[in-house]
């Protein structure tokens, strides 16, 4: 898919300069599927191209292999994102050591990341803690992506969050989860699906420099 016009970043990047996003739940088969193939569908969307970022997904339980949940192909084809050629896998040191952020569905997902040990602190977030500390991020701070790249500005981003982690709670111990839809009807699956979205579109922002389209 192409971007808006005018939108597109290409060429800021060569192989050796990335960012990778690794997405963290329990099965990998619900919720951080459908948390990585929106997100590659968002940054698709709006720069034409990955540019250097990477989004990958894994399971503290992971069930290797495996396809995803019916249900969330179902949702992901809701939002027009592919769900093709998925394969669950299960969460091992290295994904923890390559990873330049770590987004988790809960914070018990989060606890578990860091305790593997890898420097992971600084840099791993249930998904709704990195969207609230995001939305207090001022972008004019942000390095910009048709000049600096999105790369650095991916990496500026993280630090910026984790400098305020301490200084923005969230209002309730809920407030930083996505519940598990596993085993749940359709209709669950896409509030959860929505939950995902709303959370992901100012991240996406902020690494992009670019708002969703309205429509």
């Amino acid at each position: 898919m192409t971007a808006p016009e005018g939108r597109g970043i290409t060429g800021s990047w060569s192989p050796s300069e990335h960012f990778r996003i690794l997405h963290v739940s329990t099965g990998n088969v619900c919720r951080s599927p459908i948390t990585e193939r929106l997100t590659r569908h968002a940054l698709t969307h709006r720069m034409g191209d990955l540019n250097g970022l990477i989004v990958e997904s894994a399971g503290t339980w992971g069930h290797e292999g495996a396809a995803m949940e019916t249900n969330a192909a179902a949702v992901l084809a809701d939002f027009g994102a592919d769900s093709s050629g998925f394969m669950g896998r299960e969460l091992l040191d290295e994904h923890v050591i390559r990873a330049d952020l770590v987004l988790t569905a809960t914070r018990d997902h989060r606890a578990q990341v860091i305790s593997m040990g890898h420097s992971a602190g600084l840099r791993t977030f249930t998904l709704k803690e990195f969207t609230r500390l995001v939305r207090a991020i001022d972008p004019a701070t942000l390095p910009d992506p048709l000049g600096e790249g999105v790369v650095e500005r991916a990496r500026a981003l993280v630090r910026a969050a984790a400098a305020l982690r301490g200084w923005l709670l969230a209002p309730s111990a809920e407030a930083d989860e996505v519940y598990d839809p596993y085993g749940a009807p359709l209709p669950f699956f896409r509030s959860i699906g929505d939950e995902i979205q709303q959370a992901l579109d100012p991240v996406v922002t902020a690494l992009t420099g670019f708002p969703a389209a309205r429509r």
